[in-house]
């Protein structure tokens, strides 16, 4: 079964779908996903689903969403219901378990990329982590289970997902600078510090990528709204190791120059180089 979760959600065989079309089995069905082969509390998707008001034939109605999932799993597998309850979608004490068996499932898919590529990158093997990493990120076809209306209990599984796809997104341009590649990462970044202004390491990589691209004044001026930003907003100051960027990038620091960066982006954004 191919099933997808980097996006809007899917469960699909030979071209057979088992994905619910309504709203509360969308979010049974995803929670028992994101915890396949592992029991989920019959207490968890109750408050996954109706939140602190659960009807008071809740119970019953739980028991409904799970029929119905185990219906369109049934004629996507093509096997009987009584074998899905058995081998797939199994009751446990207290729960519901997925088993899912020689699935293509993107999120397992994703995970052990973004671990290859995490090790390379570690390693300094910038070549072969920039390929994994475009591998993983290839996998997302939008926000996570984008088309399902998630509750308190996947509210922040969905966040560690969206988390861990920033995090590669951050390694990948990382060595898409330390490759020379700054006016080429310049629209990107412009729209991830949109998106995440409260991001310092994607500003860092932007300011660094503008000064490196011919634009000191640019990457100035985006220090400066960003420490308003910080300012205004949380009543800080941007991190010691921005002030150190801001600083070299007025003076001209020579250690920003691009091939005695190369060597270490680390070292420059902390001010170490």
């Amino acid at each position: 079964m191919d099933v997808r979760i980097l996006g809007p959600l899917a469960l699909t065989e030979h071209n057979r779908d088992a994905t619910p079309s309504a709203r509360k089995p969308k979010q049974l069905i995803s929670l028992l996903l994101l915890n396949e082969g592992r029991v989920v509390s019959t207490d968890s998707l109750i408050s996954e689903i109706w939140d602190t008001r659960p009807p008071r034939s809740v119970q019953t109605t739980l028991q409904t969403y799970v029929v119905q999932v185990r219906k369109l799993l049934s004629q996507a597998l093509q096997i009987p219901v009584g074998k899905v309850a058995r081998d797939v979608l199994l009751t446990r004490n207290g729960g519901y378990t997925l088993v899912l068996r020689d699935a293509n499932f993107d999120l397992y898919r994703f995970r052990s990329l973004e671990q290859a590529g995490m090790g390379a990158f570690e390693e300094g093997d910038d070549e072969n982590a920039a390929g994994i990493f475009g591998q993983a990120l290839a996998l997302w076809r939008g926000n996570a289970l984008a088309d399902v209306e998630v509750g308190r209990m996947l509210e922040p599984e969905v966040a560690r997902l969206e988390q861990s796809r920033l995090t590669v997104v951050e390694c990948r341009l990382e060595i898409e600078l330390r490759r020379g590649r700054h006016r080429q990462s310049l629209s990107e970044l412009a729209s991830l510090t949109a998106r995440y202004d409260d991001n310092e390491n994607l500003h860092a990589l932007y300011m660094l990528a503008l000064y490196r691209s011919g634009h000191r004044g640019k990457a100035l001026e985006k220090y400066r709204s960003f420490h308003k930003w910080m300012r205004d907003e949380l009543g800080l100051e941007p991190s010691p190791r921005l002030q150190r960027l801001h600083h070299a990038v007025l003076d001209g620091d020579p250690a920003l120059d691009e091939e005695a960066a190369r060597a270490d982006l680390s070292a420059v954004l902390s001010g170490r180089a």
